[in-house]
Parts: C-alpha cells; structure tokens; sequence
C-alpha cells in the first residue's frame, strides 16, 4: 500500500469489532465521536520473543487497566476478556510475529454527535506491528537529553489519572512536540504543583545515594506496568525504592542517575535534562542493574506469571 508508515509494512489484517479485517479495510466513520471528542481507552503491550516462545508480557495487567479505563468513561467493552486474549494471540499468529507491538482500543463510535456520547455504539479494535526500541537503539545505552516541558500534566481533579484515554494524550503530544522542536528526545512534564509527574509517555525514577525515586500516583500519573515492573525487579535486587516520592524540578538537576520505564521506551537512561548533565553523563550502575534484570527477563521468561506464551 503506497503511503503506508514504514512500521506497518507487511502488516496484513487488524481485529476489528470481533472480525480480521484487511490492514487498508479497517476503517471508522469520519463522524466517529471518539474522533471529534477524544472518547476511547487503549493500551501499549509488547510481545517478545522469549527462551521458550513468544509471549506477551503482563498482558492480564494491561487488560484489566484497559477494561478499568473503560469504566471511567461508561466505555462497556463489548467483548469478555477471553475472547480479545484469544483474537490478540491469533492476530500475532496471522501476522507471522516472534516479538511485536500490540495495541487495544476501545471508542465511541459513529453515532449521535454531542458532548455525551449517549447511544454511540462501543468499538474495539486490535493491532500488531513490529516495533523496536521507541527512543532508539542507541538510546539505551547512552541515553537521551530531555527537557522539561512548558506544559503541565493535568491534575486527576481536572481528568482521570488512572485512566489511558485517547483524548487526554494530545497533553504528551504538545510535550512531545515541544521538546524536539527544541532538539531534545523526549520531555518531562511537571504536574499542577510544580513537581515532576512523568514522560510524555513513561514513568520517571530517579536515583540518590543508592536509592531510587519514583513519583507517586498522587502526583497526576498513570500508574505504568514497566513502572511496577522495574520497581519489584529492584526490590529483588536489594535497592531501597521509594514509590511514593515527591521530586521537585531542582532534585533533577542533582540527581545520580534518572531513567524512564513504559512498554514502549521499556528502560531508557536519561542523561541530560535543561541541558544539565546527569551523573556521568551516561547510563548510571543502577539504571544498568535493572534495565539489565529487565532485559534478561524478558528474553528468558523466567517469571512465569508475567508472561503469556503463544
């Protein structure tokens, strides 16, 4: 298909509403409200390829967070939780896919425009594509220079937190944007109070004196699965982690070492923010330790309960 993003490329089919369909057949209705109004939830999951196979890693996690997401917005996924397991995994299948991308959505469809989506039908869609390292190859060694961005996360009061939804995210896309315009990878995003909440689309922690930071639910983030994941693989590790932290600007500049999580940036150093060098400069002893535990656990499967084999 002429046109076609480079990262769909020899992608053929996408799940749409309980059917695959042709990749250039899944189409909606240009007066879809989740168009006009931002109405819908999604999830990032990857699939790797393991010692043992291919397997999604949490994907029970981000299933039951994309079916809470739902709720929030009366979004009543029409479908049980079985039944996307089982289209997600033979999508991958179809697709020929050892290691991959995948993405739910669920959305108010084409129905009767207006702020209250009323009777708008519930879509669901699933895709899958190939993806590598979001921030790069490179990134995960050396790292990536960051910036703090000119806009602020909003606050849970204002907008579900808790929640991933379409809509909210053109937040990120306006950090996001901001930043490389200005020549930096990726921003980080201050919350209503000034303080740090997270990446446009990760968690941030950082590390002082042997200890690590991360900032707390309370401070207007989403509560990310890498998150979680990197936090019980450094408490196995013996580090001392703190994930109910309030970080102020200032303790950026300072810290040892600060290092994004998220299913699609996975662990990535950070090593400049404003433009202040972090540490040396480059991925610190203790981003290493656990992007190290996490890139190893991943590619053997040790841990059972977080993977789900095809």
């Amino acid at each position: 298909m002429s046109g076609r993003p480079e990262m769909f490329e020899g992608v053929d089919e996408i799940w749409l509403d309980g059917e695959f369909v042709d990749f250039e057949d899944a189409q909606i209705h240009v007066l879809t409200h989740a168009l006009h109004y931002g109405t819908g939830v999604f999830e990032g999951v990857r699939c790797y390829e393991t010692e043992e196979g291919p397997a999604i890693f949490r994907w029970e996690e981000h299933l039951d967070r994309f079916y809470d997401s739902g709720r929030v917005y009366d979004i009543d996924i029409p479908f049980e939780k079985s039944e996307l397991t089982e289209a997600t995994e033979e999508l991958i299948r179809r697709e020929e896919l050892d290691s991959c991308y995948i993405r739910p959505i669920a959305f108010y469809g084409y129905g009767p425009l207006g702020l209250n989506p009323g009777n708008s039908p519930v879509q669901v869609a699933l895709a899958v594509w190939p993806w590598g390292a979001y921030l790069g190859d490179e990134a995960l060694e050396e790292g990536v220079d960051v910036a703090v961005s000119s806009w602020r996360k909003y606050a849970s009061s204002q907008i579900p937190t808790n929640a991933k939804t379409t809509g909210t995210y053109v937040n990120s896309v306006l950090a996001s944007q901001e930043a490389k315009a200005n020549g930096y990878a990726e921003a980080i995003v201050l919350n209503k109070e000034g303080n740090v909440a997270e990446g446009p689309g990760e968690n941030i922690f950082l590390v002082r004196d042997g200890e690590i930071y991360t900032t707390g639910l309370a401070e207007s983030i989403l509560d990310g699965i890498t998150r979680q994941t990197a936090i019980e693989l450094a408490e196995d590790m013996g580090y001392v982690v703190h994930d109910d932290a309030t970080i102020s600007r200032g303790e950026l500049y300072t810290a040892d070492e600060l290092f994004f999580t998220g299913t699609a940036a996975e662990v990535t150093p950070i090593r400049s923010v404003d433009d202040n060098q972090i540490g040396s400069g480059t991925k610190g002893p203790v981003t290493d330790d656990i992007q190290t535990a996490f890139f190893d656990l991943v590619e053997s499967g040790d841990r059972e309960e977080w993977f789900r084999y095809l």
